[in-house]
């Protein structure tokens, strides 16, 4: 299984480094911190998540419940696996939780090796319904991502490998900003060295190759750049 990187949000520190050592153990990258709106400053700084932990009882401006809520009403995270742990037990609590859109429910005090299994299945089941839709439908602009073949108005364009790396990059996460350090880190590899600069050469090259639809790439000034969010 493809190793994750977990966001764990715990108020007591004995708890949430327990949760990331056991989960770097195997192999996780692991953030940890103490309420909902450190949590959100990471999300704001262009951190990838694959898994949320979130307790519900949390200090600071919103509770793990509505964090859930609002994370989950965001098209780019609505897949993105949550699962709250809490010492609320009661009927009614497991109930609200699930319905503000976690995806699985562990009360405290918890059993390591069973909350392991609980990532364990989430992260496998996200990254199955992740295989079977390789097809980025975006209107004028569809990309089959396992064929690594791009249309535009039905019409197949041909892109280097560096230029499919950017734009499958930006797609898949519709509405977040990129900086170029992050197209670096995430595209970098044999045969393939980029820099700041070579990333708007290859920017500039990606939007002419996709003509009418070159707008779905905006550039956030002094940022970076991002895909138009349609959903």
């Amino acid at each position: 299984m493809k190793k994750a990187q977990i966001l764990v949000i715990e108020d007591e520190q004995d708890i949430r480094d327990l949760i990331s050592f056991q989960l770097k153990s195997e192999g996780h990258s692991v953030i940890g911190v103490e309420s909902a709106d450190k949590a959100a400053s990471v999300l704001e700084r262009g951190e990838i998540i694959d898994l949320f932990l979130v307790d519900w009882m949390l200090p600071g401006s919103m509770n793990g419940l509505d964090f859930t809520k609002k994370l989950k009403s965001q098209p780019k995270y609505k897949e993105i696996p949550v699962i709250m742990l809490t010492a609320l037990t009661q009927a009614e609590n497991i109930v609200a939780g699930l319905d503000a859109g976690a995806d699985d429910y562990i009360t405290k005090p918890f059993d390591l090796n069973v909350l392991q299994a609980r990532v364990r299945v989430q992260l496998r089941t996200a990254q199955s319904e992740k295989k079977e839709s390789d097809l980025l439908d975006y209107g004028l602009l569809k990309i089959e991502t396992a064929k690594c073949r791009v249309f535009v108005a039905q019409e197949e364009i041909i892109l280097t490998s560096t230029e499919f790396k950017i734009l499958i990059l930006l797609a898949q996460k519709p509405g977040h900003v990129f900086t170029r350090e992050q197209f670096i880190n995430n595209i970098q590899g044999e045969n393939i060295f980029v820099t700041g600069r070579t990333i708007d050469t290859h920017i500039a090259g990606l939007r002419k190759k996709l003509a009418e639809a070159a707008n779905m790439i905006e550039t956030i000034r002094g940022i970076g750049y991002r895909f138009k969010d349609v959903l």
